[in-house]
């Protein structure tokens, strides 16, 4: 967990989605325990209240789990779980504005998944048109 807080979210947040990011990373295993509320306010120089609520919310969402007396522990099957919420999450947020965007420009299926298997090759015509409009 070596991130910088950004202004653009909430810090809980911000605090949830880089313990989940540690645990797509393998940095956190599952049964493996996570940092502690204290241990992540004096890392980030936050209110230890704002860390839990970051930290409740991946309870709340069965990723991390409590052992009284210990600490939190990053429940098994946690990645998975994240993985497939941020591939729904993918979808929804960038999949369908892609698609209505495509459509609205007259962009068949067919030529999107074109653009898409060519993206970034020496062949791909939209690629070369734009780099005579930047160069």
């Amino acid at each position: 967990m070596n991130e910088i807080l950004s202004q653009e979210k909430s810090i809980y947040i911000q605090i949830k989605e880089m313990i989940e990011n540690d645990i797509l990373r393998d940095i956190l295993l599952e049964e493996e325990r996570v940092p502690s509320t204290n241990e992540l306010a004096k890392a980030y120089s936050i209110n230890p209240a704002t860390a839990a609520k970051g930290v409740n919310l991946l309870v709340d969402e069965g990723i991390l789990y409590k052992k009284r007396g210990i600490g939190m522990f990053v429940q098994s099957g946690a990645k998975k779980k994240i993985m497939e919420k941020r591939k729904k999450n993918f979808y929804d947020d960038y999949v369908k504005r892609l698609m209505a965007e495509a459509a609205s420009l007259g962009i068949t299926r067919e030529e999107l998944i074109m653009m898409i298997q060519e993206d970034g090759a020496e062949g791909n015509p939209y690629t070369k048109e734009n780099n005579k409009a930047a160069g």
